[in-house]
């Protein structure tokens, strides 16, 4: 019989619906103040419920005990997976445990160093000038299309060696794959399913070309790369192209329309950040915090172990929420004010350190830094003029569109 809280049974994090109007950071408060380890009743899920964790430091633990709380056993989404799926999804990296997780990572730590990264900058920049020449152009834009996710593609297309004439299709499939639960991008299960095979044979036909051709792009690496002596197989190379395709489009598209907002939202921040550029750093991390594009994760206990004062089962599924732990009051004072120079701020936006941090971070920043500094440089004057609908989902916290008039 697992343990039950009189009072939160009106809570349902697992409904897409709760996270349109904004984030249900109430239900996340009452969590943390009441249970910051829940037993979350689910009838979708196996065993008919889950651990909600909710309280920062249980998160954190979480996150960096992968003996105890795997990725690998049963993935890492809220949702449940046949075994046959299952078994596709743990040859995806963020699918795996230590130490298989650590030789893939190092495969892909190549494109990723800070080196590399730094490598980036000056093309990154020539290309957000071009982005917002177009809005000046235009004088408005949808900020999120036009912007937001311009960037982010251009630049996973220049690393994978995506010619970028067809970064819009990774545009396309990534949005139909993540928003399936939001019906402007996905209606069906099966058309879904059909934007990941679009991008698995795009995959195959570009590996297939570097193979024969190689060139200076992550793609030209992973056909060489070994693991335990064995190359990749196709089926392992279009599943990295998945992962950085959507990993690497998703999250920087949606933290920088946060950004933007949480800045429109409180101008106070905003002429801050005019007047001293030094602290473009801190704002940047306070923008991770807000904004927590990837809302939970999710493990699956590999013993029986205590947690928050509660007895978790070996096989009991976990979901720590990364959205609620950068919230936690006992982590973060005054949690719910945007503060462009908080310090410490010891967020969880790419994680909290151990095997899963965030491959990406260092690209992920520096795309960031580049598109505010030349953004306030740029535009004396921003204005959102109307809505900016939410995606519907329990998973990503992504914004659709944001109306943008520029001066």
């Amino acid at each position: 019989m697992r343990p039950t809280v009189p009072g939160l049974s009106d809570i349902d994090l697992t409904d897409p619906d709760a996270y349109v109007p904004g984030v249900p950071h109430e239900w996340f408060a009452r969590l943390r103040r009441e249970a910051p380890v829940y037993w979350h009743p689910d009838e979708e899920s196996v065993g008919g419920g889950f651990w909600a964790v909710t309280g920062y430091d249980q998160c954190a633990t979480v996150n960096r005990d992968w003996q105890t709380f795997s990725s690998m056993r049963s993935a890492v989404y809220l949702w449940d997976m046949p075994e046959e799926a299952l078994e596709q999804q743990r040859l995806i990296m963020l699918n795996m445990d230590p130490p298989l997780h650590t030789r893939y990572r190092l495969l892909v730590n190549k494109g990723f160093t800070p080196r590399m990264v730094a490598a980036l900058e000056e093309t990154m920049r020539l290309r957000t000038r071009e982005i917002l020449d177009r809005v000046a152009e235009q004088g408005s834009c949808d900020f999120v299309v036009d912007v937001a996710a311009e960037l982010p593609l251009q630049v996973i297309a220049d690393l994978m060696g995506v010619p970028q004439e067809d970064r819009h299709r990774i545009f396309d499939w990534s949005n139909r794959m993540i928003g399936g639960e939001d019906p402007e991008y996905a209606l069906t299960e099966e058309d879904r399913a059909m934007a990941s095979m679009e991008l698995y044979a795009y995959s195959s036909e570009l590996a297939a070309k570097r193979r024969l051709e190689p060139h200076e792009d992550l793609i030209s690496v992973l056909t060489k790369a070994e693991v335990d002596g064995e190359v990749l197989s196709d089926l392992e190379i279009d599943l990295f192209f998945l992962l950085l395709s959507v990993a690497g489009n998703e999250t920087t598209r949606n933290l920088i329309s946060h950004g933007i907002i949480a800045l429109h939202e409180n101008p106070g921040e905003l002429a801050r950040l005019r007047a001293d550029r030094s602290l473009m750093p801190s704002a940047i991390d306070e923008m991770l915090r807000w904004g927590t594009p990837v809302m939970n994760f999710r493990r699956t206990a590999t013993r029986d172990t205590e947690l928050g004062g509660q007895q978790i089962s070996e096989g009991d599924k976990v979901v720590f929420w990364h959205i609620s732990a950068n919230r936690d009051e006992t982590m973060f004072p005054d949690p719910y004010r945007f503060d462009i120079g908080r310090s410490p701020n010891e967020h969880m936006a790419f994680g909290s350190g151990g095997p899963h941090y965030c491959l990406g971070a260092n690209l992920a920043r520096m795309e960031i830094r580049v598109m505010f500094e030349e953004l306030l440089d740029r535009f004396p004057e921003f204005e959102i003029t109307g809505e900016c609908p939410r995606l519907r989902s329990s998973f990503i916290n992504g914004i659709k569109h944001i109306p943008l008039r520029v001066a």
